[in-house]
């Protein structure tokens, strides 16, 4: 494919670059080649784009100008993800029914679906045009699925839990688990029927492994746009906003109420009941334990103002130097106090 082209297709400017060269594909930084393209982003690898082999790189409009082909545009990191999606072509599935399958007579699959082997959907299921379900998935009974679904295998869709249009859930996934809810008797807890469904809105992305459970009473709720990476856990009767990210190995207690456009980062912990406004980012291993005001970025265990953080870490590691420091002024104060007795 021509770089023109490719500039064309991609809205990008030409900049310092031959349009007749001829586009292989697509690479990082620093293991691309002749006859690829790549990327930078991020501030720190300015550098080695003066260096790179590849034959043209996706950078920012104000980039300064090197060498190498430039292909510049307002947002160089979403130019690159759209740049990969020219080259590679995920597989394609057939309509159709696999031998194996297990559908119930009671369920309705739309148009141009793709069932894959030993997939099992039972009574009452309802799922829309144009789904792909890989080997393995089970859909509960009273299930409802909008058009465009796309279930990696093994993933689990419980009962009576919605899921939007264009739902993407990779392998692994559970929708719809028991919340874990129990209650106290005496010596022995007594579980508490989890009544209530999950529902994931239009456009979900739910990576591998990830649990979303249903509610006791009311539901769970992943708003539109919203985006679970790998080994997440979302507590039942919990709500995420529009567009949020939860990233690998975010714990979400029940109960917890997360805003819009929020990012919560690698293993961050909520505590239950607690309410994340809109726009907050929570760094990685932070835990927070209430709530947290719109447009805050917060860090630490318990999570505070990530500035504040800052400085505490920064001294944190100076700790040690403090304390002796201390002692030595406690002991020459304490030494010239006996010095003013006996002068006494």
């Amino acid at each position: 494919m021509k770089l023109s082209d490719i500039a064309s297709a991609l809205d990008a400017t030409l900049d310092n670059a031959d349009g007749n060269i001829e586009i292989t594909g697509v690479a990082g930084i620093e293991e691309a080649a002749a006859g690829q393209i790549t990327f930078v982003a991020n501030p720190k690898y300015a550098a080695i784009a003066k260096t790179t082999a590849a034959s043209a790189v996706i950078v920012s409009d104000d980039f300064p100008a090197i060498s190498t082909g430039m292909l510049r545009s307002k947002n160089p990191y979403l130019t690159f993800a759209r740049a990969i999606n020219l080259f590679y072509k995920a597989p394609a599935y057939e309509a159709g029914v696999h031998p194996t399958a297990v559908v119930a007579p009671t369920a309705k699959v739309g148009k141009g679906s793709h069932i894959g082997a030993y997939v099992v959907i039972e009574d009452d299921v309802v799922i829309g045009d144009n789904a792909v379900l890989l080997p393995h998935v089970v859909i509960y009974r009273g299930a409802r699925v909008g058009n465009g679904f796309f279930a990696h295998a093994h993933a689990v869709v419980r009962e009576f839990c919605a899921l939007g249009d264009n739902v993407l859930l990779q392998n692994g996934v559970i929708v719809g688990c028991d919340g874990f809810g129990f209650a106290r008797d005496g010596d022995h807890w007594e579980k508490i029927t989890q009544s209530g469904p999950t529902i994931l809105e239009d456009n979900v992305e739910v990576q591998a492994n990830s649990c979303i459970d249903r509610a006791s009473v009311g539901e769970t709720r992943i708003s539109q746009g919203a985006k679970i990476d790998n080994l997440v856990q979302v507590g039942h009767g919990s709500m995420v906003g529009e567009n949020t990210l939860l990233c690998s190995q975010v714990g979400l207690a029940g109960s917890t109420i997360v805003g819009k456009n929020v990012i919560l980062a690698g293993q961050v912990g909520v505590a239950g009941h607690c309410n994340i406004g809109d726009g907050v980012i929570v760094t990685a291993q932070s835990g927070t334990h209430g709530d947290i005001p719109p447009g805050s970025m917060v860090s630490g265990s318990p999570a505070f103002d990530h500035k504040q953080w800052l400085r505490a870490v920064g001294i944190f590691s100076k700790l040690p130097e403090l304390a002796k420091s201390l002692r030595a002024l406690t002991a020459k104060d304490a030494a010239g106090g006996k010095t003013s007795k006996r002068e006494a």
